[in-house]
């Protein structure tokens, strides 16, 4: 009765479900085994030395598509097509529908096959059809493979599979498509004037839109492939006789340091090769503008583009290249200058705002003029709370507010944000719980923070300033002075890559800081900058006979 129940399950090649006891299960197990042993030994060819048995394909072209549609767990979105090739063979194709091109496919594929069927080709040359698909195929790229898990890894990644009798691999024709989105400008850096294309999730696009811009024989592109499971692909660029040799090095050594099952977003492997996860400060930029990154490598620097995400990283980065814009050098220097410097009161206003108040209102009211001084001191009558409660109410309500702009539809986001902020504030000044002037310090430190460029780094301030207000709060201009000695201390001993987090400020390189807080006209700045120790120095050279 047993064996009644055990030989139909293995012959039908399903799941225990007629199956009744432990025992039954584990019998069915164990001659499972022993016929997928037998049955490997009669259709599996020799196998050559250093192989491994296991990753080998069947010369029969039936055993070796159902082998994958058990490894897959039978997909839905798994489609075979098979073609007569005589009467004792055929050619079996296997694709995954959405993640290949289904239309080129059908003509670059299909109706070739067809075509050859029609003219009778298969019946009297099928031996050498593996000699003849290469060309009878309009593809990109053929190739043959003979283990199990790359062929896999290259059909979950859209190539079309073709299997055929007496073949012991496959044929993999590369049709990489299914939906993308349209290349678009990117949403999160907004710019007056320069390119409006942006990154998309598609690798192969995104290295397209490079290469468009970077026209160089001597850019390099370097492949890894990141997660046991995900099966990621990440492309290290970098232009070779510009970048610093140990650079490159750092960065591949520190890619294969680690191991992941799957990589979400390129967060992920930035968290995992920065060098300090302890510190606020980002260490590494990312950017979904091309333009940027093609400016960034031809400064010595290094991109990592992975699959599935408009976002690249560029590495090293330094404190003042976090208030640079790609914007600064579309313009002329004078007005460049002068945003980059209204830039560094932004972000000294981010920071210091909230703390210079608490501690000037609580502990050094003698310090502000005596007419501001009685201003104050009438708005804030009747209000129950001292400054510093006012401020992290305020404070904490922006950022609240902020997130739940964030979320929101886009539509709504900004209404919200707007909106939101005039009703709380007004309310809370009616109410009495906070003062006319915490609502304008708080609405200037926000406007101050959307100034940066740089999200990330802004994110990095708006913690830097709760410290602060905790100082101030705490020991007044002291306490204040404090967290900025020990913030300084901490972005002194930081490093991006071997490059100081505060070059060129210290170490010092003069010659760098005509591109630091003001930006010198172009013809002046004729060299890479030295803090990069970039390979090639020389970045243009102005004939000057010529008249400026």
């Amino acid at each position: 009765m047993v064996f009644s129940r055990l030989v139909p399950a293995i012959l039908e090649n399903t799941r225990e479900t007629t199956l009744e006891s432990e025992r039954e299960y584990m019998l069915f197990g164990m001659l499972r085994r022993l016929t997928h042993h037998w049955f490997t030994s009669q259709h599996r060819k020799s196998v050559p030395p250093g192989t491994s048995d296991d990753l080998r394909l069947y010369a029969n072209a039936e055993t070796n598509v159902q082998y994958i549609r058990d490894l897959l767990r039978h997909p839905v979105d798994l489609v075979v097509r098979r073609f007569p090739l005589t009467s004792n063979s055929a050619l079996t194709i296997l694709y995954m529908e959405g993640l290949a091109d289904t239309e080129r496919i059908e003509q670059f594929v299909l109706e070739p096959l067809k075509d050859y069927a029609l003219h009778g080709h298969f019946r009297h040359n099928a031996a050498g059809l593996a000699e003849q698909l290469p060309e009878l195929l309009a593809a990109g790229q053929v190739s043959r493979e003979s283990c199990l898990p790359q062929l896999v890894n290259k059909l979950l990644s859209g190539s079309c599979l073709l299997f055929a009798d007496g073949w012991t691999g496959a044929m993999v024709a590369d049709f990489k498509g299914g939906p993308y989105r349209s290349v678009d400008e990117p949403a999160s850096e907004a710019m007056i004037r320069g390119p409006r294309t942006g990154f998309i999730e598609n690798i192969t696009t995104n290295i397209a839109l490079l290469r468009r811009i970077v026209v160089d024989p001597n850019l390099r592109l370097d492949s890894y492939v990141i997660g046991k499971r995900s099966k990621t692909r990440v492309v290290l660029a970098y232009v070779d006789g510009v970048v610093p040799p140990d650079l490159v090095a750092e960065v591949k050594r520190r890619l294969d340091s680690f191991s992941l099952d799957t990589v979400p977003e390129s967060g992920a492997i930035e968290q995992l090769i920065q060098d300090s996860f302890l510190s606020p400060f980002p260490q590494i930029r990312h950017t979904e503008r091309p333009d940027k990154v093609s400016a960034n490598l031809y400064q010595g620097k290094v991109a990592i583009f992975i699959d599935g995400t408009p976002f690249v990283l560029l590495l090293p980065i330094t404190f003042g290249s976090e208030l640079h814009s790609t914007e600064d050098y579309n313009e002329r220097w004078m007005i460049s200058t002068l945003i980059r410097i209204l830039r560094y009161i932004c972000a000294f206003i981010a920071v210091f705002l909230p703390g210079l108040y608490i501690a000037l209102v609580e502990y050094h009211p003698g310090m502000i003029p005596s007419k501001l001084a009685f201003s104050i001191a009438g708005a804030r009558e009747g209000v129950p709370f001292p400054a510093v409660v006012e401020a992290f109410f305020m404070e904490v309500t922006l950022e609240i507010l902020r997130e739940a702009g964030v979320r929101m539809p886009k539509q709504l986001g900004q209404t919200i944000g707007i909106v939101g902020g005039l009703v709380i504030g007004e309310a809370a000044v009616m109410a009495g719980v906070v003062s006319p002037f915490m609502v304008i310090i708080v609405a200037v430190t926000a406007i101050s923070t959307f100034a940066l460029p740089n999200y990330s780094f802004g994110i990095s301030l708006r913690i830097i300033r709760f410290a602060v207000m905790i100082g101030a709060a705490i020991f007044g201009f002291y306490g204040l002075v404090l967290v900025y000695i020990m913030v300084n201390i901490h972005v002194t001993n930081l490093k991006s890559f071997g490059l100081p987090y505060t070059a060129p400020f210290s170490p010092t390189f003069p010659g760098d800081w005509k591109d630091l807080v003001l930006r010198a006209p172009y013809t002046t700045m004729q060299e890479r900058p030295d803090m990069n120790n970039t390979a090639d120095k020389v970045k243009q050279k102005t004939n000057k006979g010529e008249k400026q």
